[in-house]
């Protein structure tokens, strides 16, 4: 969430900013909301005030066993005016709050305005594989090798969900385990977090209220609180500090999670999302890092790096993009991502979005650090980036180390775990 001072101080700056991204702006009315809010709130102090010191004058006059009807009018009066007013403040103030969440952030100076067509490509590693024999596409090897079933997935959660099994499931949990390992190493604390969130989880994380469609709700008990299944572990991960004041001793903060993730896709039967490439439920370990503002730039470049440094070790081509504001998660300042090579589809898709929030997402979850010395807190910086997302990385590591005999290569980190080196036909 922005701050509503720092809009109303750097206007023509925060609506500068803001077309990068978005044509649905409302600056003006944001303000004049704001307004509203204070010109009627200092007409209910003053009303208040006048009631007490009317309310003062009575006891006075009681005391003395004088008459005190025509003020007592007054105060009742001024009680009608003060419930009155009361109601205005808290409608308009409930206006104002769903505005300033509705909100997407600031990009940064760097990100470039519009769409996904104005990504900026930033690296490259490795090159496109080629292939001397005709090439299989992921959803034929997985079915060859036996390692997903995708029918039996939709039979069991209908369309968007699939089955791994055998070796294919061998090879998804390989790759969690990897990649909990290498940030277990890197001295990141593990979490595993509750699936069911309430509300006030989406709200603080920027996905509530514009992206509430965009998740799974439960249908709870009268008087229950509304749970919805968590679209990422970020989520819940930023939630963990939420309404606190966090020790700046404690900073930074580097955490991770391994989570199914649960999504009401609005995907359809396009190539680009054939098997596991698109669906409602797939594995994620996400990284997460809450830090002072000066660290955050820091922040941003370790975890870009060590999602960069998974897929070399994986052996896979890839290229990280800086995203246009367009293509951008709304809570976030600046994200790049993260893209793996898929053969068949000629095409390049994201297994990591490494994200800096500034301090968007702790202004809407109340999360605050003091500094030594000082009497004040200070909104911190958040940051996440997956370390990875799995389903994507599947199709591409069966079809970029795919080999002439229909067997697939095995990347070096994940031998130990499947017990070979090669996935064959017949295995």
């Amino acid at each position: 969430m922005l701050d509503i001072k720092y809009i109303k101080d750097n206007k023509e700056a925060v609506v500068k900013a803001l077309l990068k991204r978005t044509s649905d702006l409302n600056i003006d009315y944001i303000i004049e909301l704001d307004a509203d809010v204070k010109s009627i709130s200092l007409k209910l102090e003053e009303n208040q005030a006048e009631r007490n010191s009317i309310s003062k004058k009575i006891g006075q006059l009681k005391s003395k066993n004088e008459d005190t009807d025509i003020l007592e009018k007054q105060v009742k009066k001024l009680n009608e005016n003060i419930i009155d007013l009361s109601s205005q403040v808290e409608k308009i103030k409930k206006s104002l709050d769903l505005e300033l969440l509705s909100l997407p952030n600031i990009p940064e100076d760097i990100v470039p305005a519009g769409g996904k067509e104005n990504n900026t490509v930033v690296k490259k590693f490795g090159e496109k594989p080629v292939f001397d024999f005709t090439m299989k596409d992921h959803v034929e090897l997985c079915t060859s090798l036996d390692l997903v079933d995708y029918e039996r997935g939709v039979k069991l959660g209908g369309s968007g969900f699939w089955l791994y099994k055998g070796m294919g499931a061998a090879l998804e949990w390989a790759l969690l385990n990897y990649f909990c390992m290498e940030h277990y190493k890197d001295g990141y604390t593990f979490l595993l977090p509750p699936h069911l969130l309430i509300d006030e989880c989406g709200l603080s994380a920027g996905q509530f209220p514009k992206f509430r469609d965009d998740v799974f709700h439960l249908k709870t008990s009268d008087g229950d609180q509304n749970r919805f299944l968590l679209p990422t572990s970020e989520t819940a991960i930023l939630n963990i500090y939420r309404d606190e004041i966090i020790d700046e001793n404690m900073l930074p903060i580097k955490s991770f999670a391994y989570s199914p993730c649960y999504r009401s896709e609005k995907g359809g039967g396009r190539t680009e999302e054939r098997g596991t490439v698109r669906g409602h439920q797939f594995n994620k370990v996400e990284m997460f890092q809450f830090t002072k503002p000066e660290d955050g730039e820091a922040a941003l470049q370790e975890l870009i790096h060590k999602g960069e440094r998974l897929m070399e070790e994986l052996g896979l081509h890839y290229r990280t993009s800086l995203l246009a504001a367009e293509d951008s998660s709304a809570s976030m300042a600046i994200t790049y991502d993260i893209e793996v090579w898929i053969p068949s589809m000629g095409i390049y898709k994201e297994v990591s979005s490494a994200s800096w929030a500034k301090d968007y997402q702790a202004r809407r979850a109340k999360i605050r650090f003091k500094r030594k010395g000082q009497k004040k807190t200070e909104l911190l910086h958040t940051l996440n980036a997956s370390g990875l997302a799995t389903s994507r990385l599947l199709p591409a590591i069966v079809e970029q180390n795919q080999q002439e005999d229909g067997s697939v290569r095995v990347p070096k980190p994940l031998q130990p775990w499947l017990g070979v080196d090669v996935i064959h036909p017949e295995s």
